[in-house]
């Protein structure tokens, strides 16, 4: 693994079997009563949130405080950000508080590396303007192997505002690296004009590509990074990129539909639609923790099983992490996580 993770570029393609096969094994530590283990014991772990999030914070959260991990949450409203100081001078005094790693979420496209020129710790990308979002494209991959078994030879739609998408950039360019064949639609506005040299198709038509997807990946109008009007209204848009419970009929018997979030229903997806068995989106959330323990582990453990975390480190780094029970009680049948609001 790479210290950093600003881009998807920065994983290969065996990396991220590693950090799916890793997460296999910290999901199960969701499904404990005492959802803890020690594998980052006495690490800091900086949420640096330049911009709004509920999903991706509290789940950066979670993962580092079930490693073990102290966490700082850092919001710009309550700190000196609001009095005029950089994104420079926050990082040096995060550096001087000795942070292991810092993960930042920025409306500037690059600020993540620019973050490394300044921290001595690891950096992981929470999205960065309309650049990427590592991460989230991550936990994707994960729930799409999860449901499907595997990921090369899919045939994968992203449809919608691809243009302001970070989600859709990482998603992309992860999917293509694992042997996927992904579509890009929407209209000709919001699909950006170098998007086939990421190796994808690129279609202006829902339903001529909705029969033969395996996986239906919706994504949010972006108003608020919309700088011009790329569309005649939201209700125009709605009518032909939206996922209606008559477009689903199109899709195959067990196609996965899947959103980042947060959702506009009753624009790119009917809120009945949402609520389909089909739609994993709920699960994205909950995968999100585990995949995010793994990148955590993988980056700033000892490469060790976090079962020896504590004790002698191992002569070579394993495949598979097995995770002790609990100190305190030994698992419990599991439970259900929610998604977030």
């Amino acid at each position: 693994m790479n210290k950093h993770l600003l881009s998807i570029h920065d994983v290969s393609a065996e990396d991220i079997v590693r950090i799916l096969d890793t997460a296999d094994s910290f999901r199960e530590v969701g499904t404990r009563v005492i959802k803890k283990v020690p594998a980052l014991r006495g690490r800091t772990v900086v949420n640096l949130f330049y911009e709004n999030s509920t999903r991706t914070r509290i789940s950066f959260e979670l993962a580092a405080k079930r490693l073990s991990a102290d966490v700082i949450n850092f919001s710009t409203s309550g700190s000196s950000v609001s009095k005029g100081e950089s994104l420079k001078d926050t990082a040096l005094t995060l550096q001087a508080m000795g942070a292991d790693a810092v993960v930042i979420r920025h409306s500037s496209s690059g600020s993540p590396f620019q973050l490394t020129k300044w921290i001595k710790g690891s950096v992981l990308n929470a999205g960065d303007g309309t650049h990427e979002h590592p991460t989230q494209a991550l936990l994707d991959l994960y729930t799409i192997r999860e449901r499907i078994g595997r990921l090369e030879d899919l045939n994968v739609a992203i449809v919608g505002d691809v243009l302001h998408s970070r989600v859709a950039r990482s998603l992309s360019f992860a999917l293509v690296k694992m042997g996927a064949n992904v579509t890009l639609i929407g209209p000709p506005t919001l699909i950006p004009a170098p998007a086939p040299q990421w190796g994808v198709e690129v279609s202006y038509d829902i339903e001529s590509v909705l029969p033969k997807l395996d996986v239906c990946y919706m994504l949010r109008v972006q108003r608020e990074r919309q700088r011009q009007q790329y569309f005649p209204s939201v209700r125009e848009y709605s009518r032909l990129f939206g996922l209606t419970s008559e477009r689903v009929g199109l899709l195959p018997e067990g196609t996965l539909i899947m959103h980042p979030g947060p959702m506009n229903r009753g624009v790119e997806i009917d809120s009945d639609v949402a609520d389909l068995p089909q739609a994993v989106i709920e699960e994205q959330v909950t995968n999100g923790i585990a995949v995010r323990m793994s990148l955590l582990y993988l980056m700033l453990g000892s490469g060790t099983p976090a079962a020896e975390a504590d004790s002698e480190p191992a002569a070579e780094q394993p495949e598979q992490v097995t995770l002790p029970e609990s100190t305190e009680t030994k698992a419990e049948p599991k439970v259900e996580v929610g998604a977030d609001a």
